[in-house]
């Protein structure tokens, strides 16, 4: 899973004890594959939970985290539902740490006190992820993306100055719903302002459907016990043909980089691996299939070095998230291109129009000039 906060497990001087295997990979880890003491398996999240509940990947342990149990001896998993219970089901042994600092979430996060087999109380700050301001070409790639959401669209986004962005700009929009993998402070306030209640979602209507949280302590404070946000397991929230029943679903997802014709590599860096497949996938085939939806990438058209993000073609080792079959809209700073149902040559002119001014006749003549 990825995870938040200090990894003492994950230092290679421990290598002959622990190795790491992570499904996405977090920067308190990343150092583990070069280091030899880590691993990587891609997978999406709306499958994360098969490899638990097939026994593929037997767990002797699970270690999690939840809230102190109520009157009747329920806690709550709270902030991370995701592959959770698939883990909590099939391990030999559950062993929990009861933290008075967990919101108690609604959904499926919800487990008696005699499933674990061993639990500690021991109360612990909920890691944290706070949010700079948008900078000028991330609120210019805002600028271009919320003329594409409808009133009464439903919203999936990341964490990011991006989607915090296009959040900021969403204030006159009405009957906006939520159905993502996470979120984290930035919806809070379109909530509060009933500009996001879910009353024209096609599934889950009225609710916010999630299937883990990462913000500040004013996320964590808002969602304890409210019956507004619902967590439920990735192999639902993030399965397509639950995705595609809201109308005008609209997925906003990022890039590391993308090529010409439209293939989206978001989980490394050439062959050097940086984070994982996550949910992009799911949601952007999702929004894609869904009546009047939009599935949208969205990053800057180059590096904070002055490299291009929109290239001939992708480093080599690169991996491809997101085909180029599967993408719609594509968005920068420059403007947006809408790819669907264009030829490639056609794909190389909208992206070569959105791309940083620098670099555009020079990608557009390395593309033509490979011959590919």
């Amino acid at each position: 899973m990825h995870t938040e906060g200090v990894a003492p497990y994950a230092n290679p001087k421990y290598k002959d004890s622990f190795h790491v295997n992570s499904f996405f990979i977090g920067k308190n880890v990343r150092h583990t594959l070069a280091a030899g003491n880590g691993s990587y398996t891609p997978i999406f999240l709306s499958e994360l939970p098969i490899l638990f509940k097939r026994n593929l990947l037997p767990l002797d342990f699970a270690f999690i985290q939840v809230s102190p149990p109520d009157k009747h001896g329920y806690c709550s998993l709270g902030v991370s539902v995701e592959a959770t219970l698939a883990a909590i089901d099939n391990a030999k042994q559950v062993i929990a740490q009861i933290n008075p600092n967990m919101p108690r979430t609604h959904g499926d996060g919800i487990i008696h006190i005699s499933e674990l087999n061993t639990f500690i109380e021991h109360e612990s700050d909920i890691p944290e992820v706070a949010l700079g301001e948008p900078d000028e070409i991330e609120g210019k790639i805002a600028d271009h993306i919320a003329p594409l959401i409808e009133n009464g669209s439903t919203l999936q986004m990341g964490i990011g100055n991006i989607p915090n962005a296009v959040l900021s700009r969403l204030g006159n929009h009405k009957n906006l719903g939520l159905h993502t993998e996470m979120f984290s402070d930035g919806v809070i306030d379109l909530i509060l302002k009933d500009v996001i209640n879910g009353n024209e979602k096609g599934i889950n209507s009225g609710r916010s459907l999630a299937t883990f949280l990462m913000g500040t302590k004013r996320l964590y404070d808002y969602v304890d016990d409210n019956p507004f946000i619902e967590m439920r397991e990735s192999d639902y929230v993030n399965d397509v043909s639950v995705i595609r029943q809201n109308p005008k679903m609209v997925a906003i997802n990022s890039a590391i980089e993308i090529d010409l014709t439209g293939q989206v590599c978001a989980d490394s860096i050439g062959s050097k691996m940086y984070s994982g497949v996550g949910g992009q996938m799911d949601f952007i085939r999702g929004a894609s299939l869904s009546k009047g939806g939009k599935a949208i990438i969205a990053l800057p058209s180059q590096t904070h070095s002055g490299i291009s993000r929109i290239v001939p073609y992708l480093k080599r080792g690169a991996g491809i998230v997101t085909t180029r079959a599967h993408v719609h809209y594509v968005v920068t700073e420059y403007g947006v291109a809408n790819l669907f149902g264009k030829t490639i040559k056609e794909r190389v002119k909208a992206l070569v129009n959105i791309a940083h001014p620098n670099h555009q006749e020079q990608i557009e003549r390395a593309y033509f000039e490979a011959g590919i």
